[in-house]
């Protein structure tokens, strides 16, 4: 009996760490072969991760030359015809409220044009902010573009969303540790700070710089807090995605955008992206004081989005799935993208140099020493 016992207790730590990544893995190759340039997939996870939209609900191939919406206080969706903005409004409904006929989530039903409700203040934010994901964003969004289920999924409020929160950790007998070292899936369960999302995702977020360019000391003026916090952020970037690492870095060089793939640069995108809907979109209805107190976090900030949100453990949300055929005038046509600043030149330029990672697979009959491909240039 006592043997038997010993052999449990012993055997327990190995159960514990083997049950961290039970179910099966696939592995693909996405670079040299011989640089840990895999990308290992949970075949679980993903198919717990693929939601399938609903069925989108029919629209005529000529609802877009119909006449056009009539009503008062339209003041975003007044470019649609009155079958376009019916087939939204019943849509909306069911991605946002669960229930196609669930008007009165942001309507008075006594008043169509009443904006007494508050969700209908953040629903016309909302719409604003897909349009602009799908136009002015495109570039991480790309061709399939997002709508209100790609983050709802049939719920009021997404159901991974953060807020900022109030300090919790205070020096004590147990010592003081400053945010981190306790379990944190955000961030993978590692001895990483938790609290990083305002860092680096919120309106006014800093961005993500801590690999030197030397091996030697001086040069760089980061510290190893400044480290783990890029390190958090890395973590829930790849937890968000259901990817390794090296879905955007190169192993041989984390630091260098020559070597990296593609991937990275649309990461640089989806960065921004989300600061500027915490920032613009989020951050306006808050200055406003649209939200309610139960909208609002511990420190009376609003519910904020990071990748997940939109991701949920997928690298395309949805499993790549567009719905945009289905609702084309979620992408505005004709506008005017914004220019490029000099950091989002550089990232394009860095990515296009010939040595790029693009997507290069390395056969095992070709030399490591050569390229497989020509590098695409990022769009």
């Amino acid at each position: 009996m006592t043997r038997g016992r010993t052999l449990l207790l012993a055997t327990l730590p190995l159960l514990a760490l083997g049950g961290c990544e039970l179910g099966s893995k696939t592995a693909q190759q996405t670079g040299y072969r011989g640089t840990g340039m895999d990308q290992i997939t949970d075949v679980s996870s993903v198919q717990k991760a693929a939601f399938i939209p609903p069925a989108p609900y029919p629209l005529s191939p000529t609802a877009a030359s119909g006449p056009k919406i009539q009503g008062q206080n339209i003041q975003v969706l007044g470019n649609l015809s009155e079958e376009q903005f019916g087939h939204l409004m019943s849509s909306i409904s069911q991605w946002v409220a669960g229930d196609a006929a669930n008007c009165q989530y942001c309507h008075n039903p006594a008043n169509m044009a009443d904006d007494s409700l508050y969700t209908k203040r953040v629903a016309r934010q909302m719409l604003l902010m897909t349009l602009s994901l799908n136009s002015q964003w495109s570039n991480h969004t790309g061709q399939t573009g997002v709508t209100c289920y790609t983050c709802h999924r049939g719920q009021p409020v997404p159901k991974y969303v953060w807020t900022p929160e109030a300090p919790t950790d205070r020096l004590s007998v147990r010592g003081q540790k400053r945010g981190q070292n306790s379990p944190d899936g955000n961030v993978g369960y590692a001895s990483l700070p938790g609290n990083i999302f305002e860092q680096y995702l919120g309106g006014n977020a800093e961005s993500v710089r801590v690999q030197a360019s030397s091996a030697y000391p001086g040069g760089d003026k980061n510290g190893t807090r400044n480290a783990e916090d890029s390190y958090a952020i890395m973590m829930h970037v790849s937890k968000a995605l259901g990817v390794n690492c090296t879905f955007c870095h190169n192993s041989q060089s984390f630091r260098s955008w020559s070597l990296s793939r593609v991937q990275r640069a649309t990461a640089w995108y989806g960065i921004r992206m989300v600061r500027d809907i915490n920032g613009t979109h989020i951050g306006s209805l808050a200055r406003a004081d649209v939200f309610p107190p139960n909208r609002l976090g511990p420190t009376g900030q609003p519910l904020q989005v990071n990748c997940l949100t939109c991701h949920q453990g997928l690298n395309k949300p949805l499993g790549g799935k567009s719905m945009i055929p289905d609702y084309p005038y979620l992408r505005p046509a004709g506008y005017v993208p914004n220019p490029p600043s000099p950091a989002e030149q550089g990232v394009v330029q860095a990515i296009r140099q010939p040595g790029a990672m693009a997507g290069k697979i390395a056969p095992p009959n070709q030399p490591a020493t050569q390229p497989a491909q020509t590098a695409q240039p990022v769009r």
